[in-house]
């Protein structure tokens, strides 16, 4: 049979932060190209809630992700592969890119069993039991038809130590075999190995070891962002990525605030996906510079501005902060008109980070962000550690303050 000689994912770094880890690159898939840093919104069953395809494309999103655990629960595959994949059957024809189904472990551990064999879950639909293997993991993504596959990994919660961390760690390098050897879309789909390892440095370094022996085109660290401290998740992020390809897209799995996206940049992440952008929505909050504008307040009943004045989103050229006061949490519609500013919000801080990249900006916009960011508060310090570690120098938290103070007592006048 005829296969596409092309590669189903390249990669290029197209720019280099001459302090930093941080790269902008060009990943090109089957169905799109992608600008990295990229942010993927997360669309777990195959749609982002409050959000049509049609939004995303008008954001310029060039990539999102679903989830292989869900959707092979339902619809399943029969319906998924009767439907030509999941670009087909939810209508978005750019890259998408599908989780293993292993975060489940944590989130559904109360319904979970996990030994080598795989995972059996019990459906919190109706009770029955599935057996998620890495061979059924790769054959729902495989009839998803993702640009981009996750291998199913062992994932525990950072707050464990102790022996199951490292047998986590081995499992998801025996486990990443299996999924090599029942991927058969090879041609159209790239399978991504997770780096496993806890807050163990060692650990994460074995790991990165043994995953680079195999052959693939991307690498994704997980089984961060579950509770450990911000000293210690920078700190293991900045392991892998000393350790990782450079001339392969690294994704970071679950972070999507905005300073740690642009800490995350720093140390050398490429990709990012987290729910939290359109979670937040559903709570009446809106992401700008600052941080976050909880719309419920009452403090904008009367506010006839945009959200926010530099943002180009519909919702923006359209609607109030006053407008969405009165309708944020009561209205379904206000879900989704906070939720295209919220995905709107992420994908400018990403290109707003390409072009710096690119224009060898980076120290540059890493500082004024932090200090638009933290308007009443000092930058946190395991921020200011993290950047010292790849040559970003912010000003000293005393001096930081009080310029912020003069700042602001200067526009009030």
């Amino acid at each position: 049979m005829a296969t596409n000689k092309v590669p189903p994912l390249t990669y290029k770094v197209i720019a280099e932060c001459s302090a930093s880890k941080a790269r902008a690159g060009l990943m090109t898939v089957r169905h799109s190209e992608v600008n990295t840093p990229v942010f993927m919104p997360v669309g777990t069953q195959g749609t982002m809630k409050g959000v049509l395809p049609d939004q995303l494309i008008d954001l310029n999103c060039q990539i999102l992700l679903s989830n292989t655990y869900h959707l092979g629960m339902r619809p399943g595959i029969d319906i998924l592969k009767k439907a030509g994949g999941l670009h087909k059957f939810m209508s978005w024809p750019r890259a998408i890119l599908t989780d293993s189904g292993g975060f489940q472990m944590v989130s559904l551990l109360q319904l979970a069993e996990i030994t080598e064999e795989g995972v059996n879950f019990r459906s919190p639909f109706d009770n029955s039991e599935c057996m998620l293997t890495p061979e059924h993991s790769i054959e729902i993504q495989n009839a998803i038809g993702a640009d981009i596959m996750m291998q199913l990994d062992d994932v525990v919660k950072t707050t464990i130590t102790g022996p199951r961390v490292e047998e986590a760690m081995h499992r998801t390098i025996r486990w990443v075999d299996r999924c090599i050897k029942a991927h058969a879309r090879d041609d159209d789909q790239s399978l991504f190995p997770i780096v496993q390892g806890g807050l163990d440095p060692e650990l994460r370094k074995k790991c990165v070891s043994g995953l680079m022996e195999r052959q693939v085109r991307g690498y994704a660290v997980g089984g961060l962002s579950g509770g450990e401290s911000k000293d210690e998740f920078w700190r293991t992020v900045h392991t892998c990525t000393d350790l990782l390809p450079k001339d392969k897209p690294r994704y970071l799995m679950g972070v999507g605030f905005a300073a740690d996206l642009v800490v995350c940049v720093a140390l050398g992440i490429d990709m990012f996906d987290c729910v939290f952008p359109t979670r937040t929505a559903r709570f009446g909050c809106a992401l700008v510079m600052e941080g976050q504008l909880n719309l419920k307040n009452k403090k904008y009943a009367l506010d006839l501005r945009p959200i926010d004045e530099d943002c180009e989103c519909s919702t923006c050229k359209l609607y109030t902060r006053s407008y969405l006061h009165h309708i944020a949490t009561i209205e379904s519609v206000s879900c989704s008109l906070l939720s295209v500013h919220n995905i709107a919000f992420q994908l400018r801080l990403m290109r707003t980070m390409r072009k710096a990249i690119e224009q060898d900006q980076f120290p540059a916009f890493v500082k004024d962000f932090m200090s638009k960011h933290f308007v009443d508060e000092p930058v946190p310090k395991w921020i200011r550690e993290a950047l010292t570690a790849v040559n970003i120098q912010l000003p000293n938290s005393t001096e930081d303050t009080a310029e912020k103070k003069h700042k602001r007592a200067s526009e009030s006048q």
